[in-house]
C-alpha cells in the first residue's frame, strides 16, 4: 500500500469513505421507507378497525367489509376460523389490539397484516396486503444496488482527477528540483498561485535554497580568500629560505632571514588559529564557557604588554568566556595598534544592562566604503592588505560577541580616529559605580 502513488492512495481512501457513506445512506433510505410504508398501513388498519368496531357496538349486521387496500371481518370468539390460531385468540383476549403478519390470508395476495381486537364478545379483524410495500422496498433495494456502485465509480474517478490536479504542482516542484544543480544555483522552485500548503512548502524550499546558495558562496569566498592569504606568507617564507641557502651569506644576513621566516610562520599560525575559530563557528556556533569576570582586572590583563590606556568602572562583573573575550578585545587592540595612531584607549562603560568596551585611536579611521563591512571576513583596506593582515580579527570579534548575546559596532570619530566597540550583557549582580580608575599600561606591562 505504501508503494502506491499518493494520488492512488488518496483515491482508494476517498472510495472507501464514499462506499461507507453510500451504504449508510442506502440503509437509512431503506429503513426510512419501510417505516413510512408500515406507518401508512397501520394507520389505515386502525381506522378500519375503529369503523367496524363501532358498527359491532351498534349491533349492526356486519360480517365482512372489503376495499381496494383493506378488508375487515367480524368473527365468533369461539370459532375465529383460519385467520387466528387458538394462541393468537388468547392474545387478542388478553390485550386491546393485537397485530400479526400472515404469510397467507384468505382473499389476499401475498403477505398480509392483521389487527385484531375483542368487541362485544366477538373478534373484529382488519387486514391489508403487504405486497405493495414489499415490492416498493425491493424496487428501492434494486436501485440502490445498481446506482450505488455506479455512483461510487463516478465519485472515485472524480476523486482521482481531483487528487491528480491537486498534486500537479508537487510534480512541477519535483521536476524543477531535479533540474537544479550546482551549475544553476539561481533557479528556484515554482510557487503555486493558491495560498495553500503546497505554496508554503515551495516558499520554504526556496528559502532553504537561498540559504544553501549563500552558504556555498560564502564557503567559496572563504576558501578563495584563505588560499590567497596562505599563499602570500608561504611565498615570502620560501623566498627567505631560498635566500638563506645561497652561498656567501653572512651570519647577520642568515639571522635576518631566519627572523623574517619566523615572523611569517607566526603569521601563518595566527591565520590558522583564526580560520579554526571561524570554522567552529560555521559548524554550529562558537562554544562559550562563561565564568564571572571582574571587568577592571580583566581589561588590565588583556592590555598588559600593549601601550594602551585603560579606563574601567570599579566593581562591575559580567558572565563571559575569558579566553574568547580576551581574544576579541585583543583583536580590537591589535587592530588599533596596527592601523591607528596616537593614544590607544580601552574604555569600558555601563549602559543600562550592558557593558560597552570601546577602543579609540587617533589614526585616519576607516575608509567610508569599508565602514559598513569592517566585521566581515577578509574585509580590510588597501593599506592593511599591503601590510599582510588577513582581515579576520574583527570578524572573530563579531563572532565572539554574538556567541555571548552581544553586538559590535564601528564608527569614525569626529575629531579623527576610529571607535570600535563590543557590547555585552551584564550579570544581574553587577554593581554600577562611577568610573574612578585610570590605568596606563606600557609595553613592559607595568602600571
Amino acid at each position: 500500500m505504501s508503494r502506491l502513488p499518493i494520488r492512488v492512495r488518496l483515491t482508494l481512501a476517498f472510495a472507501l469513505a464514499m462506499a461507507v457513506v453510500l451504504a449508510a445512506t442506502g440503509a437509512f433510505l431503506y429503513v426510512r421507507l419501510g417505516d413510512s410504508l408500515n406507518e401508512g398501513i397501520n394507520d389505515s388498519l386502525e381506522a378500519r378497525l375503529v369503523e367496524v368496531s363501532s358498527l359491532v357496538h351498534n349491533n349492526a349486521p356486519v360480517t365482512e367489509i372489503r376495499s381496494e387496500e383493506t378488508f375487515a371481518r367480524v368473527l365468533d370468539a369461539a370459532e375465529p376460523g383460519p385467520l387466528l390460531s387458538r394462541a393468537e385468540l388468547q392474545r387478542v383476549e388478553a390485550g386491546r389490539v393485537f397485530r400479526i403478519d400472515h404469510d397467507r390470508a384468505p382473499g389476499v395476495e401475498g403477505r398480509a397484516r392483521l389487527l385484531a381486537t375483542r368487541v362485544e364478545g366477538r373478534v373484529v379483524l382488519a387486514g391489508a396486503s403487504l405486497q405493495d410495500r414489499d415490492e416498493a422496498l425491493q424496487e428501492l433495494l434494486a436501485q440502490l444496488l445498481i446506482g450505488g456502485p455506479a455512483a461510487l465509480l463516478l465519485a472515485s474517478l472524480l476523486g482521482y482527477g481531483l487528487a491528480r490536479a491537486a498534486l500537479r504542482p508537487v510534480e512541477s516542484i519535483r521536476a524543477e528540483a531535479a533540474a537544479i544543480s550546482g551549475e544553476q544555483p539561481v533557479r528556484r522552485l515554482p510557487v503555486p498561485r493558491a495560498r495553500d500548503e503546497i505554496a508554503r512548502l515551495a516558499t520554504t524550499l526556496n528559502g532553504m535554497l537561498e540559504r544553501l546558495e549563500f552558504s556555498r558562496d560564502r564557503e567559496r569566498w572563504f576558501v578563495a580568500d584563505a588560499s590567497h592569504e596562505l599563499r602570500t606568507p608561504l611565498a615570502l617564507l620560501k623566498a627567505e629560505l631560498e635566500l638563506a641557502r645561497r652561498d656567501g651569506r653572512s651570519a647577520q644576513e642568515l639571522s635576518a632571514a631566519v627572523s623574517s621566516a619566523a615572523e611569517e610562520v607566526d603569521r601563518l599560525i595566527r591565520l590558522a588559529e583564526d580560520l579554526l575559530v571561524l570554522a567552529r563557528l560555521d559548524e554550529g556556533g562558537l562554544p562559550v564557557h562563561a565564568e564571572p569576570l571582574d571587568l577592571q582586572d580583566f581589561l588590565a590583563d588583556v592590555a598588559r604588554g600593549r601601550r594602551v590606556t585603560v579606563t574601567a568602572p570599579v566593581g562591575v562583573r559580567l558572565e563571559a568566556d575569558r579566553l574568547r573575550l580576551e581574544q576579541a578585545v585583543g583583536n580590537l587592540l591589535d587592530n588599533a595598534l596596527r592601523h591607528g595612531a596616537g593614544t590607544i584607549e580601552l574604555v569600558a562603560t555601563v549602559v543600562g544592562d550592558r557593558v560597552e568596551l570601546h577602543v579609540y585611536d587617533e589614526g585616519p579611521g576607516f575608509p567610508p566604503e569599508l565602514l559598513e563591512h569592517v566585521f566581515e571576513r577578509f574585509s580590510r583596506a588597501g593599506s592593511a592588505r599591503s601590510h599582510g593582515h588577513a582581515g579576520l580579527g574583527l570578524a572573530i570579534v563579531d563572532s565572539v560577541a554574538k556567541a555571548h548575546g552581544g553586538v559590535v559596532g564601528a564608527a569614525n570619530r569626529p575629531q579623527g580616529g576610529a571607535d570600535v566597540w563590543i557590547a555585552l550583557p551584564l550579570t544581574a549582580s553587577s554593581s554600577r559605580v562611577p568610573i574612578n580608575a585610570v590605568d596606563v599600561i606600557d609595553e613592559g606591562g607595568t602600571r
